[in-house]
């Protein structure tokens, strides 16, 4: 099914402000969160999706590859992409909990189900970005592509707890688990009471007391992994693409940053892209252009024939509709425009040159009156 659009699904316009989205986002987490509506499989569903959204309108620049290219700019890069679609709950519970300052009204910590959970801090790992090189007929169609990435992976040996053995890491004594502790302070306005980051667990609720041996307490290892990434079609030079959970992953079994993909694109020997439509230059000879005839141009799936007038004038563009390149909106495809050139030859022999001496005071080889203010016209902003 198609993912609505974010905007329509948290009820702000394009222009919200990042206060505006926020607050929206409040309101659609309190009616759909689960500690409201148990064993409500669709309230779950809409909570995970006013999620995903917040996700990327939230950021500034995850939201101007969302404006500029919808959800493929955002999640086009993986199959099911998206924040709410890759992440489980409890991740999107550590990822924005902070949002409603640690409670979540008469429901329990924000955090998770229970109030334990509501200040506790879950690493998050730090986001990649990889260059991929795409040819005309893969933007053109799509492509899958499987690419070698050196990165931060889960320690195989400690599951990325970082702790060695089920012993080797125990519930912090300062702050019970909770990853905060709360000051009550009176002043002159009574009791304040604040909350802060624990010092000791650093916000985690577990401190290790016995780091793992092989990746020394961290949890995580670096490692070369094997990233299969989908390219819609339609990408084009500069575009952004990002998989969710593809990136790094975080100590001590956190949540993993994204992985950002830059599309560049790989020049055509004959074909110049020009947003979606193509442009071919095709150089006629003057038998050609004066008598007609039939010529093959390229296009991205191999050659095309094309039908050449007689009497075509240089400089005429010929149109071959949808032989251009696809729309990632899905918006339809362009053009292949074939621009008109006449080759005059440098150097005639004898006989050539007799030839046309013949024909330089035939009327039909003698520019009229309405050929010169066509190619006037052509030019004239030229001199304005």
């Amino acid at each position: 099914m198609a993912k609505r659009d974010y905007y329509e699904v948290l009820g702000v316009g394009k222009n919200a402000s990042a206060d505006e989205i926020k607050k929206a986002y409040r309101k659609k987490a309190i009616q759909f969160h689960p500690d409201k509506n148990p064993g409500d499989k669709q309230a779950e569903e809409n909570f995970k999706e006013a999620a995903e959204a917040y996700d990327v309108l939230s950021d500034p620049q995850k939201r101007q590859r969302y404006d500029q290219f919808g959800h493929a700019g955002v999640g086009g890069a993986s199959q099911g992409g998206g924040f709410g679609g890759g992440m489980s709950m409890e991740d999107i519970f550590s990822q924005f909990g902070d949002i409603f300052g640690g409670h979540f009204g008469g429901f329990g910590g924000f955090g998770g189900f229970g109030g334990s959970r509501g200040g506790r801090r879950v690493n998050r790992g730090s986001d990649l970005r990889v260059k991929v090189k795409l040819n005309l007929k893969e933007i053109a169609n799509g492509v899958e592509k499987k690419i070698k990435v050196k990165k931060y992976v889960p320690c195989s040996h400690c599951h990325g707890s970082g702790a060695e053995g089920s012993d080797g890491a125990k519930t912090c004594d300062t702050c019970k688990g909770s990853g905060v502790v709360t000051r009550i302070a009176n002043t002159i306005l009574g009791q304040m009471q604040t909350q802060t980051t624990c010092p000791t667990c650093g916000g985690e609720g577990k401190v290790v007391v016995k780091k793992c041996t092989e990746c020394n307490g961290e949890g995580v290892v670096r490692d070369d992994e094997i990233i299969t990434i989908n390219i819609p079609a339609g990408v084009a030079e500069g575009m952004q693409l990002s998989m969710n959970g593809k990136g790094n992953a975080a100590r001590h079994g956190g949540i993993n940053g994204d992985l950002l993909i830059l599309v560049e694109e790989e020049p055509h020997p004959e074909l110049i892209r020009d947003e979606n439509d193509l442009l071919y230059n095709l150089l006629l000879s003057v038998p050609q252009a004066a008598l007609g005839a039939t010529v093959e141009v390229p296009t991205i799936d191999g050659k095309a024939k094309l039908k050449i007038e007689p009497g075509t004038q240089p400089g005429k563009v010929l149109r071959l509709r949808n032989k251009g390149l696809p729309s990632i909106n899905s918006y339809g495809t362009g053009d292949l425009l074939v621009n008109v050139s006449v080759y005059i030859p440098e150097t005639l022999s004898s006989t050539e040159k007799e030839t046309l001496n013949g024909l330089e005071n035939s009327p039909n080889f003698q520019p009229n009156k309405t050929m010169k203010e066509k190619i006037f016209s052509k030019f004239k902003h030229f001199f304005d």
